[in-house]
């Protein structure tokens, strides 16, 4: 695991700290992947192109998956961004992460990458 990620994590408020470590050990529980931090925020990369990234914000933390155009949107855990292509769950303060769903949709997404 790359230092800098661990750093960034180590930087938010607990709760979100908790989210991020549950998600990034949900990556990695299914996917080989490499961490690099890129634009400010963790990445997680699977031979050389990106498939997720973790974005922290005042109130939610951001998880958002890559190559994710054939995935449908699901009303209140996953929306798009931009073209649809990239697909993101946001979680807030007393939430949980659906990690099992995260882990279906990382290994939907992934896919894609090869």
């Amino acid at each position: 695991m790359n230092t800098d990620v661990t750093a960034y994590i180590a930087r938010t408020k607990p709760w979100q700290a908790e989210v991020c470590n549950a998600l990034r050990e949900t990556v990695h529980s299914g996917l080989e992947v490499e961490e690099v931090p890129q634009y400010g925020k963790p990445h997680f990369v699977q031979e050389g192109r990106n498939i997720a990234v973790l974005h922290v914000a005042a109130a939610k933390v951001s998880f958002m998956v890559f190559d994710a155009g054939d995935v449908e949107p699901v009303p209140g855990l996953l929306r798009s961004l931009g073209s649809g292509d990239r697909k993101v769950v946001d979680i807030r303060e007393g939430e949980s992460a659906d990690l099992p769903f995260i882990a279906d949709l990382l290994r939907r997404t992934a896919g894609h990458n090869k």
